[in-house]
């Protein structure tokens, strides 16, 4: 009789995850938890498993937390194996009633629990800076490169109590450090939270902002520090 985990191993290595979906502003693409539903599904059926998802609801400090589980289960014998994920409920957004607050939680925290679970390399994921070929080596011809003059780079302003207007998407170090004082529940010169500035700075849309929320909640875990919002 195959175990759970040989079942489970077939799963992760035939599994196709495309990211169909595509942020306009920040220029990359992404997949949602759904994307990954449809395509396990024909899986789950050749290899004789189901798959579930559930949430619960769990108060960490003064804010609430979305804690989902990801259960693929053997029909044969129901051995499973689970994964977890948490998402942070917002107070508010804009445009959503309580009820949609806690469902994009739900949502953003299956997608993570799926991709634990099913072994989806994220490493070029909505998460991460999307910078297309800009790494590949470039090819060269065998001649020399022309040289050109270096272009100065304006350094950034000093004291201004916000992070550098560049490199603000995920990826840039300045993105880290809005992660780093937020986490740790700095506030702005101008009494706001760091997310609420760094928000407005980059014009972020839901997207962004679940990939900015899930790297705090990763910055926290990391750094052992409890949410101060």
């Amino acid at each position: 009789m195959e175990t759970i985990f040989a079942k489970l191993n077939a799963i992760q290595s035939a599994l196709k995850a495309p990211k169909t979906q595509e942020n306009k502003f920040g220029g990359y693409k992404y997949r949602k938890a759904e994307d990954i539903l449809e395509s396990v599904k024909p899986l789950l059926k050749a290899n004789g498993c189901t798959l579930t998802c559930t949430d619960e609801l769990i108060l960490i400090g003064e804010r609430y937390y979305i804690k989902a589980t990801a259960t693929i289960t053997a029909i044969e014998d129901g051995s499973s194996v689970s994964t977890t994920a948490f998402a942070r409920e917002e107070l508010t957004k804009k445009g959503m009633d309580e009820s949609q607050v806690t469902g994009a939680s739900s949502s953003y925290a299956r997608k993570y629990a799926l991709n634990g679970l099913l072994c989806i390399d994220d490493t070029a994921d909505s998460d991460t800076t999307n910078v297309g070929d800009s790494d590949k080596p470039e090819k060269t011809s065998g001649r020399k490169p022309r040289q050109t003059a270096p272009q100065a780079t304006p350094a950034p302003e000093k004291n201004s109590g916000t992070p550098d207007m560049r490199n603000l998407l995920p990826g840039g170090p300045d993105y880290k450090k809005v992660v780093s004082l937020y986490a740790k529940g700095k506030l702005a010169k101008s009494g706001e939270d760091y997310r609420t500035v760094w928000s407005k700075m980059v014009n972020a849309g839901e997207d962004l902002l679940e990939v900015f929320d899930h790297d705090v909640a990763t910055y926290r875990l990391e750094n052992n520090i409890q949410p101060a919002f």
